[in-house]
């Protein structure tokens, strides 16, 4: 084989177009051996056959320009740059893998809305009373998932023992439907509350309560449709909605990190009738 390889000839090794070629060349990922500087014309050499098809495979996997280009001068940069080079690969393919996880979950809730047969179970039951910590908190629009994760890290310093009665939270319905609402996270707590704690941290009572129950299993991608069964199950029955809905984690990520164990009890409250009162 020729140490020189013309752009045809190249393309026809690599199964690569010779438009992509050039646009390689043009996106700074796979510069010619040489090139004319009369004619313009591109010449590749054969130990350039498999970065280029390194290449084509990070593109059709997504991975962003920039990061290919550190991957390639870490490649090029040999012993030096094999961390770098490493750790792109891995965290591309965890982005991958969230990516299919998402994926694969949205394809088994979409067969679960397509068949009308399936339906999540939904039942009516009251909540015990329970003494609490509690951080009850503004959740501002447009808000991550920062503000439970700061509140939990409160209620565990407040209560360094733990119960053995799950966590949970309670949640204004203007926070799944503004987006912005009232929040209040909790840990079931029977001893008075610690002098030391934060002063986020309160102690609270919460009264016996009924609720349109359902459990749902793994992670919260779909919950929707378990709020969707809960939501309808109150319509249905012509029962007031309290306007507030309170999650049990009954198995979470603080338990396990195997998702499809985790379970969350989604309690949607009703409000008491006049004879309840």
């Amino acid at each position: 084989m020729a140490e020189r390889l013309t752009i045809g000839e190249f393309s026809r090794i690599t199964h690569l177009s010779i438009r992509m070629l050039r646009r390689y060349h043009e996106q700074d990922l796979l510069v010619p051996a040489e090139v004319d500087p009369d004619t313009g014309y591109r010449y590749y050499s054969p130990a350039q056959v498999r970065p280029a098809l390194t290449i084509r495979r990070f593109r059709d996997l997504d991975l962003p320009l920039a990061d290919l280009r550190r991957f390639l001068r870490a490649e090029s940069a040999g012993g030096t740059g094999d961390d770098t080079a490493q750790q792109v690969v891995v965290a591309h393919l965890r982005r991958l893998e969230d990516r299919l996880g998402r994926t694969q979950r949205a394809l088994r809730t979409l067969r679960e809305l397509l068949d009308p047969g399936t339906e999540r179970t939904v039942t009516l039951e009251e909540l015990p009373p329970q003494r609490v910590l509690a951080v009850s908190l503004d959740v501002p629009e447009a808000s991550d998932l920062g503000w439970y994760d700061s509140a939990m890290r409160d209620l565990d310093a407040a209560a360094a023992q733990r119960s053995v009665h799950p966590p949970g939270g309670r949640y204004e319905h203007s926070l799944f439907t503004a987006g912005h609402g009232r929040a209040t996270v909790y840990r079931p707590f029977d001893a008075p509350l610690p002098p030391s704690a934060p002063d986020t941290v309160r102690e609270l009572h919460l009264p016996r309560r009924t609720a349109a129950v359902a459990t749902h299993r793994g992670e919260h991608d779909d919950i929707d449709l378990t709020y969707a069964a809960v939501g309808s199950y109150a319509a249905g029955n012509a029962l007031r909605s309290h306007g507030l809905v309170e999650e049990i984690y009954l198995v979470g990520p603080r338990d396990t990190d195997q998702s499809d164990q985790w379970r969350t009890l989604v309690a949607w409250l009703i409000a008491p009738t006049m004879t309840d009162q």
